[in-house]
């Protein structure tokens, strides 16, 4: 094998590699051999068909699987030699001229190839132990434990049947048919469905035309849909609905005491209170560590200034710019329309955005590798099981997506060894508490 370096500008190397035909002759004709042994043809006793005839037949089927392999071997042979990572699978390019490629199959003529590829980058590592973070810290105030408890208190609520008028809060029971230009329309009717009036569950209109309605009354009442409604052929148009009252149901409210407590699975009132401030607080670390992860990422960002594959940064520009594309469309806007920025500019921002999503993950990568930071498969086997268990009905089919995509897996464990690394950078920086009020903790960083 003879390597040849044609290319090397910053990270991209182009290299030319040659197995010449004296080397791919002698591999034909020791896979003949074991050919020889075990294929079986007849008119020929086994163990005794002459090489050139199983040559005749099978030289250059034989010799492509073995040009295949030598080119992979070769390939990896030659970055091994050099040792260079490339950041993506190299391209391999070779003659397609066919009296050439004959030529390699009959073994008369050297195999000669180009690859080209980039490598991924080597850089010294910022000392992590002098980043300084501050951790947003929020005390749980009880007003907010009454909250939280008043919202298991509204999902506790009953309704019992009274003859009155219905009036906002109560829950009526209904049967109702919707009518649009005279015909009725899919997913505009229902049996025995429920209704809380002020709950805005229905479109605008319809829960404000029931109300004052008793049990027993049969009326028309109009809805609108919204300009922005999900279904397009019913988004902005007025419809008509035949409903039947069956009941209406006067709301009761539990009393908040121990009782109350365990109705929903807890011993005392003290311990449901306890539950939902730890709840509550758990809400708060898990925004906290973001917020922290943020300003670790950028720490290591602002420390870090290396050339980036342009290949990954592409790759990824690519992805982000087709979630926003997508999204802009599902909102009917455009590109420099209503004080939109210019589809330039938000190439610009979003190849920053790339570009610093690679350098992060290259940092990442490398602190995980020269520390012996992993996530086992066994980690990655629980998280598959948590992620089809949110698809019921579905196991199957996810389970089956997951094997037949390993960059689906490879989706699940990047995020796993992200938290591992953020959890080993936490152990070596400098954090200091910051206590704050729930607004700032809940407010959005502008550039986040």
């Amino acid at each position: 094998m003879q390597v040849t370096e044609k290319l090397s500008d910053g990270l991209k190397r182009e290299l030319e590699i040659i197995v010449t035909a004296e080397d791919l002759e002698a591999k034909l004709e020791a896979e003949l051999k074991k050919m020889k042994g075990k294929v079986q043809l007849k008119g020929f006793r086994p163990g005794k068909v002459p090489l050139d005839y199983l040559r005749r037949l099978y030289g250059k089927s034989v010799m492509g699987e073995i040009i295949q392999r030598e080119v992979s071997e070769a390939s990896d042979s030659a970055l091994q030699e050099r040792k260079e990572r490339p950041a993506f699978q190299p391209r391999i390019s070779m003659t397609e001229d066919e009296k050439e490629v004959e030529q390699i199959l009959d073994g008369k003529m050297d195999l000669s190839y180009v690859m080209s590829y980039e490598i991924l980058p080597d850089f010294e590592m910022a000392d992590v132990s002098k980043i300084k973070v501050e951790k947003p810290v929020v005390d749980v105030e009880e007003k907010e434990i009454d909250a939280g408890i008043e919202e298991l208190v509204e999902k506790s609520i009953s309704y019992n049947p009274v003859d009155r008028a219905a009036k906002e809060k109560d829950r009526l029971t209904l049967d109702f048919t919707g009518m649009l230009d005279g015909e009725k329309f899919e997913g505009g009717s229902a049996e025995g469905a429920f209704l809380v009036l002020g709950s805005k569950s229905f479109i605008p209109g319809f829960e404000e035309g029931l109300l004052g309605a008793k049990a027993g009354d049969k009326l028309t009442v109009e809805g609108a849909f919204p300009d922005d409604y999900s279904a397009a052929h019913l988004a902005g148009k007025t419809a008509q609905f035949d409903v039947h009252v069956i009941e209406v149901g006067e709301p009761s409210k539990p009393e908040v005491n121990d009782d109350f407590a365990k109705t929903v699975g807890f011993e005392t009132l003290e311990a449901l209170r306890e539950a939902v401030a730890g709840g509550i607080a758990q809400e708060y670390e898990g925004i906290a560590r973001e917020k922290l992860k943020k300003q670790i990422m950028d720490a290591l960002d602002d420390a870090h200034d290396f050339e980036l594959p342009p290949s990954l940064v592409d790759n990824e520009f690519e992805g982000i710019f087709e979630q926003v594309t997508h999204k802009m469309g599902d909102e009917g806007k455009n590109f420099g329309e209503d004080g939109e920025e210019s589809e330039e500019e938000a190439r610009q921002k979003y190849k920053k955005i790339a570009e610093r999503r690679v350098r992060l993950g290259l940092i990442l990568s490398q602190i995980a590798e020269k520390n012996k930071i992993t996530v086992t498969d066994k980690e990655v086997s629980a998280a598959l099981s948590e992620r089809i268990r949110q698809f019921p009905g579905q196991e199957q089919q996810v389970v089956d997506f997951y094997q037949k995509n390993p960059a689906a897996v490879a989706e699940i464990r990047a995020p796993m060894l992200e938290e591992k690394v953020v959890d080993y950078l936490l152990e070596l920086i400098d954090v200091q508490d910051k206590k704050v009020s729930r607004e700032e903790l809940m407010a959005e960083d502008e550039d986040a």
